[in-house]
């Protein structure tokens, strides 16, 4: 399998999930989602698939 590095855009959305987490947990921002490990884990998945996948 050929990695590629993801594109910026996708890079940036998952960098601002993890950060909505650090934030929701830390109570300074309420997002919603009752789980902050659901964020890092989309942000998480985001960069692998961005990796995987060209173009994304």
């Amino acid at each position: 399998m050929k990695l590629s590095a993801p594109k910026q855009v996708t890079w940036w959305i998952a960098i601002i999930l993890g950060g909505l987490a650090i934030l929701n947990e830390y109570d300074i921002l309420s997002v919603g989602l009752g789980n902050n490990f659901v964020l890092l884990l989309l942000g998480y998945l985001l960069l692998v698939i961005g990796t995987a996948v060209k173009g994304l």
